[in-house]
């Protein structure tokens, strides 16, 4: 147990299922708001939010306070807040809501079957065709996803999501997927219950390794726009996809304000939907935001208010690629406490981002490496080549001892 107070005297509490450093991130990520509603009101009185549901992980993800109710908890206490509530969030927080939401309301996804026993999956895959997808229902930090190849690895892969509980709770329903192939682009949007409105379409690269090789990981890299989300595949999209997704929400009660992620895979029958999030992604937002030409506060103001369509979504013309540095290891087992040299390099250049991951500062005040994605080395260009070789040049300002990368990200560019 222990508080951690943020900017403003904002505070999260630890409890049983939140650790401190946990607690001390939220009341930083939401102290500068909730300090600027103080001031307005000639109040400096600390208030106490209880943050986190079922984060006994020890990686930290908003999406777990979404899930967990926090815009709830914020409007509750008078605050303006920018997100899903509880009854929406889990739009991502269940696989197999999800799923049966798109059955329902005819929105194109994969082919699946829910299991809640581990016998009955195992009965199923007898007569399954291979490759096959597992996927954790709940919340698993982006790794409760299996693609088995053969029937041994889909019988292993239900052992170890429902019977070993390797991704906790969110296990205990498990969807089991067909196996689909093509590109796989992502779109973010805003929403604000009714209206919906496409940033840009990025293109994430997953494994650990150059060549698609090793395990999945948060995302080593991503690049944007995608040169496969043609006009095409746009206009299908928002036909029936996007304003699908969100009138079918509302049409369950379930009315969606925030970000909703869109991924999806560009089959040889046309784009369908592969998995939704209720948040910008991660590293999607880091080519996706630079990019935009309006100001972000003015876009989420007007999702609050419910006037989003009063808003015109600009982006500019040009193209962006961000190449993740991690710790060598990732994302199995690693060092930290590196210190990091060379950010200074980054500053005064406007086509060029460092965005902070796994960071600290330590007892010194050295910036040092603090997880297995630390950096998020990001450049913009004229076009997705010249943005390419911006980022990686800029890679090479930034060291630590057990500095790890793709040298790969946005190869897909040249066979566009």
């Amino acid at each position: 147990m222990g508080r951690y107070f943020g900017t403003d005297g904002f505070r999260g509490e630890a409890n049983e299922n939140l650790t401190a450093d946990h607690a001390y991130k939220v009341g930083r990520f939401l102290g500068w708001y909730y300090g600027e509603l103080k001031r307005q009101k000639g109040d400096d009185t600390p208030a106490k939010i209880v943050i986190g549901k079922d984060t006994r992980r020890s990686s930290y993800m908003f999406e777990y306070t979404l899930v967990g109710g926090l815009v709830d908890a914020l409007e509750a206490e008078g605050l303006r807040a920018f997100g899903p509530r509880k009854n929406a969030a889990i739009l991502e927080g269940s696989k197999a809501f999800s799923k049966d939401l798109m059955k329902k309301y005819n929105i194109p996804t994969a082919a699946y079957e829910n299991f809640t026993d581990p016998q009955a999956a195992l009965a199923y895959l007898e007569t399954a065709k291979m490759p096959i997808v597992l996927k954790a229902d709940g919340l698993a930090l982006g790794k409760g996803v299996l693609i088995c190849n053969t029937l041994e690895e889909a019988k292993a892969g239900v052992k170890e999501i429902m019977e070993d509980k390797k991704f906790g709770t969110a296990g205990n329903t498990m969807v089991i997927e067909e196996f689909m192939t093509g590109r796989e682009v992502s779109v973010l949007s805003f929403v604000d219950g009714k209206t919906i409105k496409i940033m840009s379409s990025a293109q994430d690269h997953k494994r650990a390794k150059d060549g698609d090789q090793g395990l999945n990981t948060g995302g080593m890299g991503n690049f944007s726009p995608s040169p496969f989300y043609t006009k095409e595949v746009d206009e299908f999209c928002k036909k029936y996809i996007y304003q699908a997704t969100v009138d079918a929400m509302a049409a369950e009660g379930r009315p969606f304000t925030g970000v909703i992620f869109f991924g999806l895979m560009l089959t040889a029958d046309g784009p369908r939907v592969l998995e939704y999030n209720a948040r910008f992604g991660d590293p999607e937002a880091q080519v996706v935001l630079p990019r935009m030409k309006n100001d972000i506060i003015d876009v989420m103001e007007a999702c609050v208010d419910g006037k989003l369509d009063t808003i015109d979504l600009q982006f500019e013309d040009n193209a962006a690629v961000c190449v993740v540095l991690a710790s060598d290891g990732y994302p199995v087992a690693y060092e930290k406490g590196f210190e990091i040299t060379g950010l200074e390099k980054f500053e005064g250049k406007e086509d060029y981002f460092c965005f902070h991951a796994g960071t600290k500062f330590n007892e010194a005040g050295k910036i040092v490496t603090n997880g297995g994605r630390v950096l998020g080395i990001t450049a913009t260009g004229a076009d997705l080549k010249e943005a390419r070789k911006k980022a990686y040049e800029a890679t090479e300002w930034v060291n630590f001892a057990n500095k790890y990368m793709r040298h790969d990200i946005g190869k897909a560019i040249d066979e566009a």
